[in-house]
């Protein structure tokens, strides 16, 4: 079944971008391309071979698979007589496709320093100016619109991966370098929390309307939920220092069984990236490595880089919980005006990774992107500091495993009303 079919399935009409505006789309298209060089133009080739752990990927890997993504899902299938830049790269940058082929270990990647970082913008401008020719085709370019769309999220997706990947590596670094020279944020001190009250009742979850969304945001559909209060922020990092200085790490019976065996096993005494330093460094004596290098801890800032079972810990000590993505949702609908919800950091939900009901993954190959995934991961929402402007909107179904913390990933309360 294509691309087109898909497109006019009932239930999957508002999934995909309608043939329109190819000029508009092409343009984004350049945009985004460019977005993730400028990313790595502080990088050395050295810096983008290197792989710090097998959850991460250097960013060569990241720039020469998303590069793949549109080799092998919109030029292959539809520009008649297009040859490969290279055959053998199916094989080095597929992800995790399986009907696509073969792929090289993910856990591995950072052995591939062949090809050259040179070859790999190589590969990146000859498969740019084979899109944006199958684009000028005029009526043949609707057949591959929705594909191209799904390209450009893709890797804006991989854009916020490569800045969570390469902080992961530099991190690991004793040089400690900043992945974006810069000056440090200004000292911010929390906000007051309040408690946002939402009614309960029959809430419509998920994405609607012609815009693009990923399958996994749908179809609509209607959940019950009770009377509940959102926090009006999320939790600072002054906040999470508190959890802290009560034990929070030594405490067992505000963890879940899992994340008490992860602090014990991996002797997790502060979010990732926190460290001791000399009194009068920080909020009582705390860095963190951040974008731009150490840094002094900010208060204020969202505490970030805490895994599912931090939150959850948190939230207990607070005499709170986390919210379900619904709830989560739900409020942002109403509040997305007046509240800050999107783009601080990542907010962990008490919603396991889960089929919306009524869900059908896309057809092909595009089918493996989100639904094989549903099954021991938590939900995630709102969005970080390091995700991409404009890729972002409500409905949005990030997913992590539980005991992830690379990513930039905090809390906002919730309790029952």
């Amino acid at each position: 079944m294509g691309i087109d079919a898909v497109r006019d399935r009932p239930g999957h009409a508002d999934r995909w971008p309608r043939p329109g505006d190819s000029g508009a789309l092409l343009e984004r298209f350049r945009r985004v391309r460019a977005d993730s060089l400028r990313l790595a133009a502080t990088l050395s080739p050295e810096d983008q071979c290197v792989q710090s752990m097998p959850d991460a990927s250097p960013i060569k890997w990241h720039l020469a698979h998303t590069t793949w993504f549109f080799e092998a899902l919109v030029l292959q299938p539809h520009l008649a007589g297009y040859r490969c830049f290279d055959p053998r790269f199916a094989h080095l940058f597929n992800s995790y496709y399986e009907s696509l082929g073969s792929r090289h270990a993910r856990d591995r990647r950072g052995l591939l320093t062949r090809p050259s970082h040179a070859d790999v913008l190589s590969y990146r401008a000859c498969v740019d100016g084979a899109v944006q020719a199958l684009a000028a085709g005029g009526e043949a370019a609707g057949r591959f619109e929705a594909l191209l769309e799904l390209g450009l999220h893709h890797e804006q997706q991989h854009q916020e991966l490569m800045l969570t990947d390469i902080k992961h590596a530099f991190y690991a670094n004793p040089l400690r370098p900043a992945v974006q020279p810069g000056l440090a944020a200004p000292v911010m001190e929390p906000a007051p929390l309040t408690w946002l009250t939402a009614q309960g009742g029959v809430r419509q979850i998920g994405h609607h309307g012609t815009d693009f969304a990923f399958d996994n945001e749908t179809p609509r559909h209607a959940v019950l939920l009770r009377p509940f209060a959102l926090a009006s922020r999320l939790v600072s990092n002054r906040d999470f220092l508190q959890f802290i200085d009560d034990g929070g790490y030594r405490r067992h019976e505000m963890w879940l069984s899992d994340g008490w065996a992860a602090v014990q096993a991996q002797g997790w005494q502060a979010p990732l990236y926190w460290e001791r330093s000399e009194p009068g460094i920080g909020e009582r004596g705390w860095r963190v490595f951040t974008l731009q290098g150490m840094q002094a801890l900010n208060p204020g800032e969202p505490v970030s880089h805490l895994s599912f079972y931090e939150a959850c810990a948190y939230a207990s000590w607070a005499g709170a919980r986390l919210p379900t993505e619904f709830e989560w949702e739900a409020a942002a609908q109403s509040w997305s005006g007046s509240e800050p919800i999107l783009g601080a950091a990542w907010q962990w939900t008490r919603s396991s990774y889960d089929p919306y009901p009524g869900f059908e993954a896309w057809s092909g190959p595009i089918g493996e992107y989100n639904g094989k995934f549903m099954v021991g991961q938590q939900v995630l929402r709102g969005g970080s500091c390091a995700t991409p402007p404009g890729h972002l909107r409500i409905t949005y179904r990030n997913f992590f495993p539980p005991g992830a913390r690379w990513q930039f990933a905090g809390l906002r309360l919730a309790r029952d009303a």
